[in-house]
C-alpha cells in the first residue's frame, strides 16, 4: 500500500520529523551527576543503557531544579529528556510537569495521559483535571472530580482534587459553591499536613469572594500558622486585611533621603512671624537668646510687622514618615485596592 504517510495527521508527521532531527543538548553543570533523582525514578531508568540512563537522569535533575524558578528552561531540559527516553513513564511525567509549569496545558495533559497509560495509576488525576481548567474547560474538570478514579486517590490526592474542583466552580462564577466544595473534615481538622496550608488558604480566598472577610481573616491566620515552608502568601493577605502597609527598603531609603534634603524645621526659640519684611530679608535664622531680643526690637520698630495671632510656631515643611499610620481616606483607598486584588 503506497503513500500511507499522506493520510497521517500533520502534527504526527511533525513529531516524526522532530524525532529524526539531532538532539540539541543543553549545558549541564559538572556537579550534576544524575544521582540526585528519586530512587524510584532511577529504578525506571535502569531499563536503559547506563550511559543513556545517566544522560536522562542529569536532564531530569535540571528539570527539577528549574521547575519553580525558571519554568521555560525546565521545559527545555524536559524536551531533551523526552527525546532521549520517551518510553519511560517518569520522563513523560517530568515533561508533563514542566509543560504545566510553563502553562502549556495541552502538552501537559498529553504527557500526563501517556504516563498514566504506562503506569496504570491515578496519581496524576488531579493535575490532569487542573489542565482542563487551564484549557478553559472547568466543566470537564468537575466531571473528573466526580469520577470513580477519585476514590482511588490517597488523602493528599483527594484534597488536591477538592482544590481543583473549587477552582473550577470559581471559574464558572459559582463562588458560593466553591466555598461549600472546600468544606470537609480535612479543613476542620487541627492536624497539620503538607496540604493543610493550601487548603486553608483556598478556603479563605473563597470566603473573600463571597464577602465574608471576617471569617476569611481567621482562615488566612490558620493558613499562615500551618505554612512552615512559605508555600502561600497567607501572611501578606492577613496583613492586607488588617490594613498594614508595607514599603520596600529602596522606597524607605528614598523617603529618608528626601526628608534629609527637605526644608529644615525652624530652630527652637526663633520668632514665628513669617509675614515680617525684615525676616524675609534676613536669610539666617538666629538661635541665640541675644539674637532673639535684637530681632524682637527690630519688629517693634518696623511698621507693618504683624505677630502670629496664635503666638505658636509656624507650620514646618516636612515629609510624612513612611511608617505613619494611614489616614482614614488612605485606609479606604487601601481597602479598595485590596478588594481589586481579590
Amino acid at each position: 500500500m503506497q503513500g500511507r504517510g499522506r493520510f497521517e495527521r500533520p502534527d504526527r508527521r511533525d513529531e516524526r520529523r522532530e524525532d529524526r532531527e539531532p538532539i540539541k543538548r543543553l549545558p549541564i553543570p559538572d556537579e550534576v551527576t544524575g544521582q540526585e533523582i528519586d530512587p524510584s525514578v532511577r529504578q525506571e531508568l535502569m531499563s536503559l543503557p547506563k550511559t543513556l540512563a545517566d544522560d536522562v537522569a542529569r536532564n531530569l535533575v535540571m528539570v527539577a531544579q528549574l521547575l519553580d524558578e525558571d519554568p521555560e528552561r525546565a521545559y527545555a531540559y524536559s524536551r531533551v529528556a523526552l527525546r532521549l527516553a520517551s518510553r519511560v513513564a517518569a520522563v513523560r511525567e517530568a515533561a508533563g510537569f514542566a509543560s504545566y509549569a510553563s502553562e502549556r496545558y495541552a502538552e501537559a495533559l498529553a504527557e500526563f495521559r501517556a504516563s498514566r497509560r504506562m503506569t496504570g495509576t491515578v496519581d496524576l488525576w488531579p493535575v490532569m483535571a487542573d489542565c482542563e481548567r487551564g484549557l478553559g474547560r472547568p466543566e470537564r474538570a468537575l466531571e473528573m472530580a466526580g469520577a470513580p478514579e477519585v476514590h482511588k486517590l490517597d488523602k493528599a490526592g483527594q484534597v488536591e482534587m477538592r482544590l481543583v474542583a473549587a477552582g473550577a466552580r470559581q471559574d464558572m462564577g459559582q463562588a458560593e459553591a466553591a466555598v461549600v466544595t472546600l468544606q470537609s473534615p480535612e479543613l476542620a481538622s487541627n492536624a497539620v499536613h503538607p496540604w493543610t496550608a493550601r487548603l486553608r488558604y483556598a478556603y479563605a480566598d473563597a470566603l473573600i469572594a463571597v464577602g465574608r472577610e471576617g471569617e476569611a481573616r481567621d482562615w488566612f491566620a490558620k493558613a499562615a500558622d500551618a505554612d512552615h515552608n512559605g508555600t502561600t502568601d497567607a501572611s501578606d493577605r492577613l496583613a492586607q486585611l488588617d490594613g498594614v502597609q508595607f514599603m520596600d527598603a529602596f522606597d524607605e531609603e528614598e523617603a529618608e533621603a528626601a526628608e534629609r534634603d527637605g526644608d529644615p524645621e525652624p530652630p527652637a526659640g526663633t520668632t514665628d512671624d513669617a509675614d515680617a519684611p525684615d525676616e524675609a530679608e534676613d536669610g539666617d535664622a538666629a538661635d541665640e537668646d541675644d539674637d532673639q531680643d535684637e530681632e524682637a526690637d527690630r519688629e517693634e520698630e518696623q511698621p507693618g510687622a504683624a505677630k502670629d495671632p496664635a503666638g505658636g510656631p509656624a507650620p514646618a515643611s516636612f515629609l510624612d514618615s513612611p511608617f505613619r499610620e494611614p489616614a482614614s481616606s488612605d485606609r479606604r483607598e487601601a481597602d479598595g485596592d485590596d478588594g481589586d486584588e481579590d
